[in-house]
Formats: structure tokens, C-alpha cells, sequence
């Protein structure tokens, strides 16, 4: 049996341009698109609501049950270790770090500093067990931001996310290897998302905060670095009680982000978020309270001029508004570490 020849063409073998070009084809139904103030509660409220829905289903929450487990003095602070109830089932160890100042009576402001990829709520409290190259790490990404806010008159908590630290305990991170994806697959058998479950348990640490007598339920703030950044962003945007969020290096564009740098885990994405909105979408529902952006110009993992763009379009929801001031992208000569030269200064202006 023979085949006559037929006019050349071309088949799509390729999975990676078939996602890409569907992505370039997506719309972002969503988007945020306000040009006056009267249009932006009706944003807002079905943006939020999306949101919401594509990162269901969302764990309901039980008494927090908070245990101390140990207490000792440190420099300029008093360091606790503290484990409260999440979840039926799920509970959060957490660093909880008292100002010396605190008087017992004059109620101080709280900050969540969260961790991102690595040894968990250690990290952000400078805890590297007597290893000295996990040190040098430590100093070099200026992860240990912690002690420094709690010195500067902070009530800071650290928490460790659902697979890292005390909790990655079988997840198989504590092989050795990164085992954020795992724990998204096995999550995702369920039916579930990691993000999902590490926003509400940082909604929960804000629970705590408030139960206790050193804070001011009316000055809560976030911030963290990378995986750190992706939680602050999204439980800011979901949860209004957070007044002062800092994001470093995590605000990008998703399609720069996977489609071409293709650097990402599992842990840090919304099914279907891309149907209707991005990042810079998520954090316009920020607004109109305080966001600092911190950005490296050599970030391996995170454009900058991604991070320009995105901040841009935050911007000009900010500008609708009339609060671009609460709005503030931090830009310095270096890669994917925190900075916070501006952190302090934007913290005692907006809380």
C-alpha cells in the first residue's frame, strides 16, 4: 500500500510550548482593572472570592489549645517556644520572641517573620545548631531578621510551614531532600493544596498573637523572604488583620516565573489562579494598606524586571486610590537574600 505525498506540515511534540502558548492565550478574567475608586469593591470582593474558591477546600479551625514549651533570655529579647492547635489533627510549633521592653502593661506591635525554603522557623530566628556552614549561610541571606525585629520592639513569631522544620517529618524532606513537591503530590491526592494549608495556619498564628497580652491586635504585620514571601502575600491579601506586609523576593509575573525561568515548587501555586488573575493581582488586594516589595537585581530566581512590571501594575491600582505611598518597591544590587535597609523605617511608619 502505498501514500501519496501530502502538503508539509508541523505537529506539536512538545508538552513545555503546548502549556506556553495556552498560557499566552489566557485571558485573566479577573484582572484587576479599576480605573476609579467607585469600581474597586466590586473588584476586590470577586477577585477575593475567586481566590478563595480556587484554593478550597480550607481546614476549619479548632481551639488553639497554646502550650509553652520552653522560655530562656537572650539578648534584648525573651525567646519562647510555643505549640498551639491549627487544625483538628494539625498542630504549629512556633518561636515567639518578647522585647525586653515589654512592661507588662503597654500592649507592642507583632510581626510574623516566615521562613522560606530551607531549615524552617530556625532560620529566621538564627538557630543553625552549631553548624557552622549553615551560619555563614544564615549571614550571607541575612535570614535571621527575627532577633532584630524583636530588639527593635517587636513581639515576633516564627512559625514552621507545613513540611519544614519540626514538621517535615514525613514528608520526606527530612531525607535530605527538598520535599516540598512531595508533600504538594500527597496533598494533592487528597485533594488538597500546601499553600492553602500554610496560609490559614500563618491566619492561625495571628489567632495566637491576638490571645496574647504583649500585642496590639491593631499592629500586625508580616514578612519573609522567597517561600516566606509567597505565604505573606497571599494570607495579606486574605486577611485584612495584617496591616504592614514585606514581601522580598517572591512579587514576579507566574508566566515568567514558570512558563520561561521555570523555577518554582509546588508548594507556592493556586490551581487555575492564572484563569483569572497573577500575582500582581493578588497583591492589589493588599490595598489600601502598607506594602514594602524588596527585590535583588541578580535574584536567579526572580526577574527583576518581572518584579518592575508587577509592582507597576500594583501601583496603579495604589494611585487610584490615593495611597501610593503605601506602596514601596525596595530595589538593591544583589541576589535571591533579604535586605530590609528599608524594612524598619516602613514598619514605624504604617504600624
Amino acid at each position: 500500500m502505498s501514500v501519496e505525498p501530502g502538503p508539509f506540515f508541523s505537529r506539536n511534540l512538545s508538552v513545555g510550548e503546548y502549556l506556553k502558548r495556552r498560557c499566552e492565550q489566557t485571558t485573566r478574567a479577573l484582572a484587576c482593572r479599576v480605573s476609579t475608586r467607585e469600581e474597586w469593591p466590586a473588584w476586590r470582593d470577586a477577585f477575593a472570592q475567586k481566590l478563595h474558591d480556587l484554593m478550597a477546600p480550607w481546614p476549619q479551625p479548632c481551639p488553639l489549645q497554646p502550650l509553652l514549651l520552653e522560655r530562656r533570655q537572650c539578648d534584648g529579647f525573651v525567646q519562647e517556644k510555643v505549640l498551639f492547635s491549627s487544625e483538628e489533627d494539625m498542630a504549629v510549633p512556633a518561636y515567639v520572641l518578647v522585647p525586653e521592653m515589654y512592661d507588662g502593661r503597654t500592649r507592642l506591635p507583632a510581626l510574623i517573620c516566615q521562613h522560606g525554603h530551607g531549615n524552617g522557623k530556625d532560620d529566621t530566628v538564627g538557630i543553625a545548631h552549631g553548624n557552622s556552614s549553615h551560619w555563614e549561610l544564615l549571614r550571607r541571606l541575612r535570614y535571621d531578621y527575627g532577633p532584630d525585629m524583636a530588639r527593635r520592639g517587636y513581639v515576633v513569631l516564627a512559625m514552621d510551614a507545613r513540611g519544614f522544620g519540626e514538621r517535615a517529618v514525613g514528608t520526606d524532606m527530612d531525607s535530605g531532600d527538598d520535599g516540598c513537591h512531595m508533600a504538594q503530590i500527597k496533598a494533592q491526592l487528597l485533594g488538597l493544596n500546601t499553600l492553602t494549608l500554610n496560609v490559614f495556619d500563618l491566619m492561625r498564628c495571628i489567632d495566637y498573637l491576638i490571645s496574647r497580652p504583649e500585642v496590639d491586635p491593631e499592629r500586625i504585620g508580616c514578612m519573609g523572604l522567597s517561600y516566606g514571601g509567597t505565604l505573606t502575600l497571599f494570607a495579606a491579601a486574605l486577611d485584612e488583620r495584617i496591616k504592614v506586609a514585606v514581601v522580598s523576593g517572591y512579587l514576579t509575573s507566574l508566566y515568567e516565573q514558570t512558563f520561561v525561568r521555570g523555577d518554582t515548587c509546588g508548594q507556592q501555586i493556586v490551581p487555575g489562579l492564572l484563569q483569572w488573575g497573577d500575582l500582581s493581582d493578588v497583591a492589589c488586594l493588599i490595598a489600601p494598606r502598607a506594602l514594602l516589595v524588596e527585590s535583588g537585581t541578580q535574584d536567579p530566581s526572580f526577574d527583576i524586571d518581572a518584579a518592575r512590571s508587577a509592582v507597576r501594575d500594583v501601583g496603579r491600582l495604589y494611585d487610584v486610590l490615593g495611597v501610593g505611598e503605601r506602596l514601596a518597591h525596595h530595589v538593591f544590587e544583589g541576589g535571591h537574600r533579604w535586605d530590609g535597609a528599608r524594612t524598619p523605617a516602613w514598619l514605624e511608619r504604617w504600624m
